[in-house]
């Protein structure tokens, strides 16, 4: 290991952290996990003693004034992010913020504020933009290899955010702690499709609430909802071209990932059949002028540069996660902004916050 090692502060030891986080980290020859905190010590402890990490804290603000941690990483839930960031900027640490970066707009504005008066760096958890695919699809399009892009179609269908929900989760039923299938499947996919195509310009939609009743599982007990879990969009790109967009939870048979991207020369697709955790890539389809099979889609493999992970053991999801940790260690180095940040964070929350001002203005 490196003694020039970025050195990592988990806040959270729960089950993103220890599928997602410490695996992905442990890849990367260019960070050291060095300190975990959790709720309870003994979790905290336990995680510690799992993965080899040297100190345990059930206080947060405790490893954030630790002088071992380089870059506290917040894996907590969303009402959480925004105190624990702000502590962490302020203690002059760079940090990494799950998304959503807060629940409010402004709360995210601030933060993006704070961080770059302290000079800090800073990191949002948008990682699918940073797959293989997805950089492979957005370079494709760079390349004109649909041309001028006319039209831009994405599905994402899941099974959470449904009518049942387990009571560990129940909290994510209060739509204030913006924990639903518009700011989390919304956010990020949202911002992979943007990625690829250009920005939306105009865009009208309609977010409704399909469940107004969430049932907990384990008590069978019955809560009001007001959380969105279907949502359709449509408009126009800053290029001319336009979109749809379908975001749908709580499926019974969940579809997952389709994006389709029309152009003046070309054809791409884009598939999924888990959205989320997933442990395979993204696959990627096309035809255009030059395709040797007509009018057939057909498969385009992604190139091996797009995979320089040293390790491509790890199920895709972590592996994307794996790629924005690198991006930030490259962005360290070189001064660039290849990782996303809050910058990226705050076009994301302004983008929801469109599409649900959008809605309330749809006639009924």
């Amino acid at each position: 290991m490196s003694k020039q090692a970025i050195r990592v502060g988990l806040i959270g030891a729960g089950g993103w952290a220890s599928y997602g986080h410490i695996p992905a980290l442990r890849t990367l020859p260019e960070f050291e996990v060095t300190a975990v905190s959790a709720r309870r010590k003994e979790s905290a402890q336990k995680a510690a003693e799992t993965f080899g990490i040297p100190r345990a804290y059930d206080d947060p603000y405790k490893l954030i004034d630790d002088p071992e941690v380089d870059l506290v990483a917040v894996v907590t839930p969303s009402p959480e992010h925004a105190p624990l960031v702000r502590a962490a900027i302020e203690a002059g640490k760079d940090v990494y913020s799950e998304w959503p970066l807060t629940t409010r707009t402004s709360d995210s504005e601030e933060l993006l504020a704070l961080a770059e008066a302290k000079g800090v760096r800073h990191i949002v958890g948008l990682q699918r933009r940073l797959g293989p695919a997805a950089r492979y699809a957005r370079d494709l399009v760079a390349q004109g290899y649909v041309g001028d892009v006319r039209a831009a179609r994405m599905s994402v269908g899941v099974d959470a955010f449904g009518p049942v929900m387990p009571g560990k989760v129940d909290w994510t039923i209060d739509v204030d702690n913006f924990t639903h299938v518009l700011s989390i499947y919304g956010g990020h996919f949202l911002d992979v499709l943007f990625r690829i195509v250009g920005h939306p310009k105009d865009l009208a939609s309609v977010v409704e609430t399909q469940f107004p009743e969430i049932t907990v599982a384990e008590t069978g007990k019955t809560v009001p909802s007001a959380k969105p879990d279907e949502v359709m969009a449509i408009g126009t790109l800053a290029n001319g071209g336009l979109f749809s967009v379908q975001l749908e939870g709580g499926q019974k048979f969940p579809t997952g990932l389709q994006i389709d991207i029309t152009g003046t020369e070309g054809v791409l697709r884009i598939t999924n059949d888990r959205a989320f955790e997933n442990t395979e890539d993204n696959t990627v389809h096309g035809v255009n002028g030059d395709s040797a099979n007509g009018s057939a889609l057909a498969k385009l493999p992604v190139p091996e540069e797009y995979r320089p992970l040293p390790d491509a053991s790890l199920d895709e999801s972590v592996q994307d996660l794996a790629h924005l940790y690198a991006a930030f260690a490259r962005d360290k180095t070189n001064g660039t902004t290849e990782a996303t940040t809050f910058a990226d964070a705050v076009t994301q929350h302004r983008l929801i916050d469109r599409i649900q001002q959008s809605s309330e203005a749809f006639p009924a």
